[in-house]
């Protein structure tokens, strides 16, 4: 598909960071005295302004378990962090990175982190429901590979291969029912899984999605077939995380856990949370022509992309609007991608939020055609 018009539309009117990633990453054609420039820019946009205030002399940037309400904004959390510094393609070798993902392996560092927290266990429960990807180690592991460390560590390696033992685990059942328990005695009719049962989560999606050394063709066809298995033997309606954890004889939410089959792009249904993120990460983890809730994404959003290049979503329908992105400002666990700092909520057809949602059409639809 012939996406110049989409292009030249995110030229004239995207911010730095769009301008960045669609240069360097897409188009590749970028000096290094232009992204020096660029770069500059970004450094100046009001939520990387804001990290700068967070960063502890440890390194760690925000908290690994600042309670929501001790917060002022989303990015005292040190995931919503790591997710802004990937979102907007901050080298790894700029000293918030580096020294952020040191303080991340520090064991030091994450005894005084994580000692007073009781949730999980705090810091001797770190690894608590590691092989189904939310443990406190999944989630900084999956930090560090979102910015780009994923592949440099031993301990990261390990988890790639309990990220690909839980996809595994789901293709080779027939049922979710075999993996899946309920026990009346707990809580009545909740679904639930063993805290060391592997399964599949949103954070073992985002640890293979942006790394690289797990990369054979068996595993890439491995997790192709996943997806459409998933779509065979799981309950529609999306309900992902719909399944606890049982730790230590209690239920322990998920995150995301991967329990409904992913519903295909349309711009007149946002179905989740993590609506197009989702699909982008599925994208990038290769033979996406393979996977079919893809194929029907990227054939709806070359059908949804305007005369003009641009891709609109039906916001004027009432049930589009618990998930609108018109409403993400931080870059949390929970929400998809923004990278343009104003959406002037209140012009008619904010060109911030449009920026956005044609970004995203042209980088989910260049990842569909890479080769891994």
């Amino acid at each position: 598909m012939n996406l110049s018009k989409s292009i030249d539309f995110l030229l004239e009117n995207a911010g730095a960071v769009i301008q960045y990633r669609l240069r360097k990453e897409i188009l590749k054609n970028i000096s290094q005295a232009e992204e020096e420039k660029i770069l500059k820019q970004i450094y100046q946009t009001p939520h990387f302004k804001l990290i700068e205030g967070y960063i502890k002399p440890n390194g760690i940037i925000g908290g690994l378990t600042i309670p929501d309400k001790d917060k002022h904004t989303r990015l005292q959390d040190c995931e919503a962090v790591a997710r802004l510094l990937s979102n907007y393609a901050i080298p790894k070798n700029h000293p918030y990175v580096e020294n952020f993902v040191a303080a991340l392996r520090n064991d030091d560092v994450l005894y005084d982190e994580l000692s007073g927290w009781k949730y999980e266990g705090g810091y001797e429960g770190r690894f608590n429901s590691i092989n189904n990807g939310n443990a406190t180690m999944a989630v900084i592991y999956a930090m560090q590979a979102m910015m780009g460390y994923g592949d440099d560590y031993d301990d990261l390696r390990d988890f790639q291969e309990i990220c690909l033992k839980g996809f595994r685990h789901v293709l080779e059942v027939s049922s979710l029912d075999e993996i899946v328990k309920k026990n009346p005695k707990i809580r009545k009719s909740t679904p639930y899984i063993e805290s060391d049962e592997y399964f599949p989560n949103m954070y073992t999606l985002a640890m293979l999605a942006y790394t690289h050394n797990w990369r054979t063709p068996e595993n890439v066809k491995m997790l192709a077939d996943f997806w459409n298995h998933l779509d065979a033997i799981a309950e529609h309606g999306n309900l992902i995380g719909g399944v606890s954890r049982l730790v230590n004889g209690k239920l322990h939410c998920t995150s995301c856990a991967f329990t409904s089959p992913i519903t295909p792009f349309s711009p007149e249904n946002i179905t989740t949370i993590v609506y197009r993120r989702l699909l982008t990460e599925i994208s990038m983890l290769g033979a996406s022509d393979s996977v079919d809730v893809i194929n029907k994404s990227v054939f709806s959003v070359e059908n949804s992309l305007d005369d003009d290049g641009v891709l609109r979503l039906r916001f004027d329908l009432p049930h589009n609007k618990h998930y609108s992105p018109r409403y993400i400002e931080y870059p949390t666990k929970y929400v998809d991608t923004r990278l343009e700092p104003y959406y002037q909520p209140r012009v008619k057809n904010p060109v911030g939020l449009l920026c956005d949602l044609t970004f995203w059409a042209v980088q989910f639809l260049h990842y569909t055609k890479m080769e891994n």
